[in-house]
């Protein structure tokens, strides 16, 4: 039971293989899933798992919630990717982390490869309200993934 922010290992070695495709709109399908207290997830963490992820509410449902990709780029001399904020409303939920997943089968590879774990550092909740991820910019010293 322990949660560890962190770029996910087995995602390091699949970009350096191409096998992950963030553009915007011919890339692969990403996604978040959001998990309570009791999550076990850190740098190890491979492919979205449904233990301890958060309950069906609202909008959210088991899997997460699609993200929208936003092409990446260059910002000073560090490749950016960032994704458009994501709000799951009418929901009840209990979460301190997050899964960023590529949904695509990808040239064999296992779907639902896991890209990073985020920590949000506590619980954080909503109740028959609206629960949203807000990305940090995209630029050299703040995009959720950075390759510098």
């Amino acid at each position: 039971m322990a949660i560890t922010q962190a770029v996910c290992n087995s995602f390091k070695v699949e970009i350096l293989k191409g096998l992950h495709n963030f553009t915007a709109t011919t890339g692969n399908t990403f996604k978040l899933a959001l998990y309570d207290n009791e999550a076990t997830l850190s740098k190890s963490t491979t492919a979205f798992q449904q233990t301890d992820e958060v309950a069906n509410s609202g909008t959210y449902s088991e899997g997460g919630g699609a993200l929208t990709s936003v092409t990446p780029a260059l910002s000073t001399d560090t490749a950016v990717c960032d994704f458009a904020d994501i709000s799951f409303t009418s929901a009840t939920i209990s979460a301190q982390a997050a899964v960023i997943y590529n949904n695509s089968t990808v040239s064999g590879l296992t779907t639902n490869a896991s890209v990073c774990v985020l920590d949000f550092g506590a619980v954080k909740t909503s109740t028959s309200g609206t629960f949203t991820i807000t990305f940090p910019a995209a630029e050299a010293t703040a995009a959720i993934l950075r390759i510098a």
